[in-house]
């Protein structure tokens, strides 16, 4: 691994973070632009570290947002028959709602809260993360991301040409 990278290195690791943002902008940009950037500076020690560990970080999220996805779809599943019943009364008697109406209702806005809530956190979690990452890179440090799963162990970029380094050691 580089001591001191250099300011090239530097900011293509950063650039590398900050382009995970580009979700915001086409799907899967969080993948693709990470991957481009980080597959065109494979040879960089440094930055294939960081590229590694921000595809790893995005993997993460995409699993955490799947499995919040599944926990609340049996309660959908739950809820959803209520709903149509619940919209059939309160359409018939709008002015008469009675109690047993309005419960079903709050399983519906505890079950979207709860989701909410969940995302919501997600979402900040990941904002300070990659700007937390991306100051570490610009900096010349490495960081690892807090509660990310090493799916990419030894970085795609090694393996690209077909073998790993330390299939070269051993040819020389």
């Amino acid at each position: 691994m580089e001591t001191n990278p250099s300011e090239n290195h530097k900011n293509i690791a950063a650039l590398i973070h900050l382009s995970t943002f580009s979700k915001f902008f086409f799907p899967f940009g969080n993948f693709i632009v990470p991957l481009l950037l980080w597959g065109t500076n494979k040879e960089k020690p440094f930055v294939n570290e960081h590229g590694r560990q921000a595809v790893n970080f995005q993997l993460s999220l995409f699993l955490y947002v799947i499995v919040i996805g599944l926990i609340c779809l049996p309660f959908i599943i739950a809820f959803a028959s209520n709903f149509v019943s619940l919209a059939e009364v309160i359409h018939q008697h709008s002015h008469q709602v009675s109690f047993n109406e309005i419960q079903n209702l709050s399983g519906y806005l505890t079950l979207f809260f709860v989701a909410v809530v969940l995302l919501l956190g997600l979402f900040v979690f990941e904002l300070y993360t990659v700007i937390t990452a991306t100051v570490h890179a610009s900096r010349g440090e490495l960081y690892r991301y807090p509660l990310s799963i090493s799916f990419i162990k030894k970085s795609i970029p090694e393996f690209i040409g077909g073998h790993n380094q330390s299939e070269n050691e051993h040819v020389s």
